[in-house]
């Protein structure tokens, strides 16, 4: 076995390219969460009641500044939020966007769920739908997988496939790639695009920034998570992971989106090359300096990707 290369110790600054608030962002650290054991489901409702506690606080500005109108629903069953904006984009009036919100795969559900989808809807202009996905420890897969599925269905009998695009961060990248995998393989129609930012498509953190940027990236490994979400899956499985997929021709035009500090990069480099591989029109936008989580939202880095997403979907409309 080849001998892993060793690194001393070393300051890592903020890129002086950044712009003051993207750097004092840098700076700001998060301890990451200790997990519970697998087996103890009630240290883990504690644990994820406090992690989304602590994000419901950190979004408050946001959910206090949405435009859209916010709906609760069901949707055959499934718990979902459909956020209307103030004013459809141009050509955007046949279009509406799945939203599967990030978190892990075991968190971010909630009010959380619902601050997305309002937020996303101020920033697509566009009817936004956001399942509020159950998810472990009582809902392990494939739950989460199955309810946005459900609800895709549903809209594509309502709207037609053409005219949905499936769009998710982190967690929520998972579940839009596995998805519309999903569709494919159960004949049912493909959405026209897919806008992942920083997918967890690899469930088995495989890649090489898992290693590079650990510690770099406020984000951690999920390993705990990721066993806690499969139940015994295997966690190369497409459905689990992705990444790991035969693509083939036809498979919807995708963008990517990640940065230079996202633990999560080989997850999105190695996606892009294997849609490239598999001749499926894919763009992939890497930012300097980005982690995982971006930079708060109110950079002009944030700005910038925010722009990146928008010509994209108008290119489709």
């Amino acid at each position: 076995m080849t001998e892993p290369l060793r690194i001393s110790a070393r300051e890592i600054p903020a890129p002086s390219s950044l712009s003051p608030q993207a750097q004092e962002a840098l700076s700001m650290r998060t301890t990451p969460p200790v997990f519970p054991p697998i087996d103890d489901p009630g240290a883990w409702e504690r644990l994820i009641a406090e992690l989304d506690a602590e994000v419901e606080q950190l979004i408050g500005h946001i959910t206090e500044h949405v435009r859209s109108n916010i709906v609760d629903t069901t949707v055959d069953g499934v718990s979902a939020y459909v956020a209307t904006p103030q004013e459809i984009r141009a050509g955007g009036s046949g279009t509406v966007c799945l939203e599967l919100h990030g978190g892990g795969l075991y968190q971010g559900g909630g009010g959380i769920a619902r601050a997305v989808a309002g937020a996303t809807a101020d920033m697509r202009r566009l009817i936004v739908i956001s399942p509020d996905y159950r998810m472990p420890p009582r809902h392990p897969y494939p739950v989460a997988l199955e309810e946005c599925l459900t609800v895709y269905r549903a809209l594509v009998d309502e709207h037609g496939a053409e005219n949905i695009i499936v769009s998710g961060s982190s967690a929520g990248g998972n579940l839009a790639a596995a998805l519309t995998l999903r569709a494919r393989d159960e004949g049912t129609p493909m959405p026209v695009a897919l806008v992942l930012s920083s997918p967890e498509v690899d469930l088995t953190e495989s890649g090489d920034t898992f290693a590079t940027l650990s510690g770099i990236d406020s984000l951690d490994s999920l390993g705990p998570v990721n066993e806690l979400y499969a139940a015994g899956a295997d966690l190369r499985d497409p459905y689990l992971s992705p990444l790991f997929a035969d693509f083939g021709p036809g498979f919807p035009r995708t963008f990517l989106q990640s940065g230079t500090r996202d633990l999560y990069l080989s997850n999105t480099v190695r996606l892009h090359r294997a849609l490239r591989n598999a001749g499926v029109p894919v763009e992939c936008h890497i930012f300097e300096g980005r982690p995982h989580l971006g930079f708060g939202g109110a950079t002009i880095e944030d700005g910038e990707v925010m722009a990146e997403i928008d010509r994209f979907i108008q290119s489709l409309l």
